[in-house]
């Protein structure tokens, strides 16, 4: 990157950062920041846990928006100071600096504008992402315990926190469907991204003749809701079923006589959690559960029918995977919204999806 490059990656930089201000509102930002440490500092703040601890997310949310914006904005006017220095002194070493202090910037400012893109009004929620292998038996069981494996990776390199709220095993191997609740902010604003069908192309290690075979496996995500979200549930449209945990032991879930499923009637909607001792809590959790699916289902809905003003139609099976996963006879993942392919398919299946994430969240805002 010679200085001409530099100059104009520092103007674009500075551009960018003018727009992040505005888009932000910084100030208004501020005043709410204010607003609600005041609020931490009422005498009875603690008294409703629930409520005080939504109060420290959004401000620890806010802050952390408004404190890397002008952590980056200081960094750029570093840079900009570095810029006249090396073009006065020629000096190769700190221009060398310089290079990879501006490569570093811009990629931090693509994250924090990948960050700003995560404004729908769920999307700072825990995400609830459930796996349902395809037909085909131990194959697509086995393929959906690589996926499970694939989002845990992902969740913990991001520092989220991941639960196992139900784990149906495989009879042979992999597992027949798993739920996990993916707790950090902006779980679902990301995870969103991976709700569909999933394709795997292998040689199957199942498959004595060494022949290759394609599984599908499908990813299902949902926002956890608090409490106080407004889904109209009658009891009298609920069945409530308690049972033993079943699992792959203490690894997943609690062996006890605890386990609850709700069966929401109307829709033949079905939960289950089985990842607390307590059966009141696994009621609790299937709840939120139950509350996630009927307000995805009423989302739906509501996008089937302006489809059909619209003339559109959207086929969901099998056939309308999202991504593939190719081992063989080459190595390649590819997401077929966003035409995003990856060489590297055990770094994906290793948890590095973000670069898939973040063409699809870009591909949104289009």
């Amino acid at each position: 990157m010679d200085m001409a490059e530099i100059r104009h990656e520092l103007d674009k930089m500075a551009k960018l950062l003018a727009d992040f201000r505005g888009s932000l509102d910084v100030d208004e930002k501020k005043a709410r920041i204010a607003e609600l440490e005041n609020e931490m500092t009422a005498p009875d703040f603690w008294n409703d846990q629930n409520a005080a601890q939504k109060v420290i997310n959004e401000t620890n949310a806010l802050k952390d928006m408004v404190v890397i914006l002008e952590k980056h904005e200081e960094t750029h006017e570093n840079l900009e100071v570095s810029y006249e220095l090396v073009k006065e002194e020629g000096d190769e070493e700190l221009a060398e600096e310089l290079v990879e202090e501006v490569q570093q910037l811009s990629a931090d400012l693509s994250q924090f504008e990948l960050n700003m893109l995560l404004s729908e009004p769920h999307d700072k929620n825990n995400a609830i992402l459930e796996l349902h292998p395809g037909a085909g038996g131990t194959e697509s069981q086995d393929w959906a315990s690589m996926l499970l494996r694939m989002y845990t990776r992902w969740a913990e390199d991001k520092g989220f926190k991941v639960e196992t709220m139900d784990y149906l095993p495989g009879d042979e191997a992999g597992v027949k469907s798993v739920t996990l609740l993916i707790k950090g902010h902006n779980a679902y604003g990301y995870l969103k991204a991976e709700k569909g069908v999933h394709r795997l192309v292998r040689i199957s290690p199942f498959d004595s003749s060494g022949r290759r075979h394609t599984s599908f496996v499908s990813c299902d995500v949902m926002p956890e809701f608090d409490d106080d979200i407004e889904i109209d549930i009658r009891t009298e449209d609920l069945k409530i079923d308690t049972y033993r945990s079943s699992g792959a032991g203490g690894q997943h879930v609690n062996t006890t006589d605890s386990a609850v499923r709700i069966t929401h009637t109307p829709t033949n909607t079905v939960v289950t959690c089985q990842s607390e001792r307590s059966q009141i809590k696994n009621r609790e959790k299937a709840m939120k559960m139950l509350k996630a699916k009927l307000y995805q289902l009423e989302i739906e809905r509501q996008q089937q029918e302006l489809d059909e003003i619209r003339g559109e139609k959207s086929e969901i099976g099998w056939g309308s995977q999202i991504r593939s996963y190719v081992f063989h006879p080459y190595s390649m993942v590819k997401d077929h919204r966003t035409n995003k392919e990856i060489g590297n398919t055990q770094g994906v299946m290793d948890g590095d999806l973000d670069p898939f994430i973040d063409a699809y969240l870009r591909s949104q805002m289009n």
